[in-house]
């Protein structure tokens, strides 16, 4: 293998003139890391990234643990925070926690052992204290798609309540008065704040909780969509309306409905949340909330690079951006 030295012999130069060509161009002349970069180019000399994060105490790598890499939405925030790195000559580490507070834990400690730049995480541990590790260890991190209310770490997240409260006063202005809401585990946050959302929205049509009637399923996926549209084709009174806490339910339930003859929106009127690209492209293009996945993404990035710059002051931020709803055919004719 062929190493800083080989570069600085062939080269007529020393081996920290090598080093300052590669990392701190502006500390030679530009004929001296012409002649350095030309050499290394002809030997072949790929720098060791292990040495160097030894001396730097921190990698060039970014880490994103998600919940979910099956959902497009964590596809177009991986999207934006990779966009980010890109700028600053980072790459991305990519994980998938599944929901589960055990692997995010065994991530969290990896990243921590690689001493990653920062960690961007949706966590699915509501305590927190699978984050407290990193903060001990002086790793920045930034909540993305959740809000913090203390100043302990940036967070990157959508309004949920409004979010809910959008979807569900859509369908109250188009007559329904029976709702149902398939929603995933108790424990996600963002599930709570959309129903919270959704029974605002109740509250300003006169209506009370129970207008709501809830579905809650294992995981916020296509299978469980099917699965909440078989429970709904069971009840003895079905919702004229549905409304699910994001888009692969509903497209889950999609199917249900139409492989029991059950018409989208004629006999039950649907809504999403995330618009993910598939929204539009539904048999029924599915009315969503949208989320700006690609900008969370990034600006939550930006945050972690922000903290983790030595030379800079930081405050932690709380960026909440707000939700916008897509409407489309499978909530617009009018309840019977």
């Amino acid at each position: 293998m062929v190493s800083i030295k080989d570069v600085a012999e062939r080269a007529g130069v020393s081996v920290a003139t090598v080093s300052n060509s590669l990392n701190r161009p502006d500390r030679v002349s530009v004929t001296t890391r012409a002649r350095v970069l030309s050499v290394i180019d002809e030997l072949g000399y790929v720098r060791s990234e292990s040495a160097r994060q030894l001396r730097a105490g921190h990698s060039r790598i970014l880490a994103l643990l998600v919940l979910d890499m099956g959902n497009p939405f964590f596809v177009d925030v991986a999207r934006g925070v990779e966009a980010a790195a890109r700028d600053e000559g980072l790459g991305v580490m990519l994980c998938n926690s599944g929901q589960d507070p055990e692997a995010e834990a065994l991530y969290l400690s990896l990243f921590a052992e690689q001493r990653v730049r920062g960690v961007l995480v949706t966590p699915s541990d509501v305590s927190g204290a699978n984050l407290d590790s990193l903060r001990r260890q002086g790793i920045p991190s930034v909540l993305v798609d959740r809000k913090v209310d203390s100043g302990q770490a940036c967070s990157v997240a959508v309004d949920d309540v409004a979010g809910g409260a959008l979807a569900v006063r859509h369908l109250l202005e188009r007559g329904h008065r029976s709702i149902g809401f398939v929603t995933g585990p108790g424990s996600l946050t963002q599930c709570l704040d959309r129903r919270t959302g959704a029974r605002t929205a109740l509250h300003e049509h006169g209506l009370d909780d129970d207008a709501l009637g809830v579905l809650e399923v294992p995981a916020l996926d296509v299978a469980s969509g099917r699965d909440a549209g078989a429970r709904l084709l069971g009840l003895p009174t079905r919702p004229s309306a549905v409304f699910c806490a994001n888009d692969l339910l509903a497209l889950g339930l999609l199917q249900a409905l139409f492989a029991a003859g059950v018409r989208v929106p004629e006999d039950i009127a649907l809504v999403g949340y995330d618009d993910i690209e598939f929204a539009a492209a539904a048999a029924v293009p599915l009315t969503s909330v949208r989320q700006p996945a690609f900008r969370i993404g990034r600006k939550a990035a930006e945050l972690v690079l922000a903290e983790s710059d030595p030379g800079a002051e930081h405050t932690h931020q709380q960026v909440i951006y707000e939700p916008e709803l897509v409407v489309r055919r499978s909530s617009l004719p009018e309840a019977r």
